[in-house]
């Protein structure tokens, strides 16, 4: 979905950013030289691997070390049911302009434009909202975005100021809906933990969103063609105490001129890597101002379809926020009888603690009350729990209460010119994107290829 679809309109005031293709990293042969430096990348995401790319082109020798079996980090796709689910990203937010665009295109992915227009949203009771109470809703929910944000403060929620400005929607169904499958879907947290003040002040590319149909792991296979990846290989210390990086990783020990840490925040967070010397007071404060959000995601299959197949988008207002509230009809773009449905802010945590059963019962609940009683439930079902994985720790970062947006620019700067840092954390402006985590692997590999 266009995660600022709303959101662009109410923020005039951001700047928007294009950033030239010259930054795109092309999967070709090298074209310099070894240079006799070595950098190893802890973590084979798409920050990792944009990095890895980049260095190695550049005449270094490079090394992924990455924990999993795969390569992609929260690019990962489950292909088990016939169709591309994928798990973590399933868009390129603004292709216009966007050096994701290009890259997807060159490793084969097809894309799917598309169309927020294409939803009709119902009722807990299953009456279906009109076209003008929710064109009328939608621009009162512009405005609010805006008086929140100008109300704001640093020590205040986003919930807690738009209760006091708006008492009466705060039980609303339909603003919640709003709040949820807009403003906590863009964001990943809920609204009760996200920063009033800087709760969207990133910026963004143009052009409708488009969804990439047939995985988006093929781009992060695609730009590990060639790279030094090396597989199921933990990373549990960094020194760079000496003249050489050392990094332990699953019993071993390999030393680099750099290092590149391309692991998400939750993982920094556990302090799954242990730093010696300890990383600057100034860094350890940022990683632990910000927070990782949590969205969850189920793909539901059917023998044939009892929904309208025309819509690109069901909504859905129940009394929980956040709970199964918004409807992906695949059969739009994929071919299969499946919807892909949401779990977000507070209550993508409480799914991770529900069985498939459970799931089920509630999401019917809902289709029910829409479609009638008739209607069976699904024959499959596929789900995430993101905020459980142990090498990520929720979905995508955000600024909570207390935070401010300048800590994604302290997580990002380079530690003693030896260790730098990447990933979608580490970009202020495309936060919580997969073109922000790829921005930010060239960013650190051309700081690498600067100190030359």
């Amino acid at each position: 979905m266009r995660r600022r679809t709303f959101l662009k309109h109410a923020l005039t005031s951001l700047p928007l950013t294009l950033l030239a293709p010259t930054l795109l990293v092309q999967c070709a042969e090298d074209d310099s030289k070894p240079n006799g430096k070595t950098v190893i990348v802890i973590g084979a995401g798409i920050a990792g691997l944009a990095a890895a790319q980049r260095l190695k082109q550049k005449g270094f020798t490079v090394i992924v070390l990455e924990a999993q079996s795969r390569v992609g980090g929260r690019l990962r796709t489950d292909r088990s049911l016939g169709v591309a689910f994928d798990e973590g990203a399933s868009w390129i937010h603004g292709p216009k302009g966007n050096p994701l665009t290009d890259l997807a295109a060159r490793a084969g992915a097809n894309t799917f434009r598309t169309d927020d227009d294409s939803v009709r949203v119902y009722d807990a009771n299953g009456t279906a909202y009109t076209d003008a109470a929710l064109t009328q809703a939608e621009s009162q929910f512009n405005s609010a975005l805006n008086a929140v944000r100008n109300a704001g403060s640093l020590q205040q929620s986003f919930e807690s100021v738009f209760q006091s400005l708006y008492p009466s929607q705060a039980g609303n169904r339909l603003w919640k809906y709003m709040l949820s499958a807009y403003l906590e879907f863009n964001t990943g947290a809920d609204i009760a933990q996200l920063s009033s003040k800087y709760f969207d002040d990133d910026e963004e590319f143009g052009g409708a969103d488009v969804m990439v149909t047939n995985g988006f792991d093929g781009v992060a296979t695609y730009l590990a063609q060639g790279v030094d990846v090396r597989l199921n290989t933990p990373v549990s210390a960094v020194d760079y105490s000496g003249s050489k990086v050392r990094i332990t990783a699953d019993g071993q020990t390999l030393e680099g001129d750099y290092a590149v840490i391309a692991v998400p925040l939750g993982v920094l967070q556990k302090h799954a890597i242990a730093f010696t010397p300890a990383l600057p007071a100034t860094k350890t404060t940022a990683i632990g101002q910000l927070q990782m959000g949590n969205v969850n995601k189920f793909f539901l299959l059917w023998d044939s379809t009892f929904w309208d197949t025309n819509l690109q988008y069901i909504g859905y207002t129940p009394e929980v926020k956040g709970k199964f509230n918004y409807f992906l009809n695949v059969r739009k773009f994929a071919g299969a009888n499946a919807l892909m449905t949401f779990a977000l802010g507070t209550y993508a945590t409480v799914t991770e603690g529900m069985n498939n059963s459970e799931v089920v019962q509630e999401v019917m609940l809902h289709l029910r009350a829409i479609y009638g009683n008739g209607i069976p439930n699904p024959s499959q079902v596929l789900r995430t729990r993101w905020g459980q994985h142990p090498y990520t720790y929720g979905a995508y970062s955000f600024v909570p209460v207390g935070a401010s947006s300048a800590a994604f620019d302290t997580v990002a700067d380079p530690v003693s010119n030896r260790l730098f840092f990447a990933g979608e954390h580490t970009h202020r402006a495309y936060r919580g994107t997969v073109h922000g985590a790829y921005l930010s692997g060239i960013r650190e590999a051309d700081r690498i290829i600067n100190l030359q």
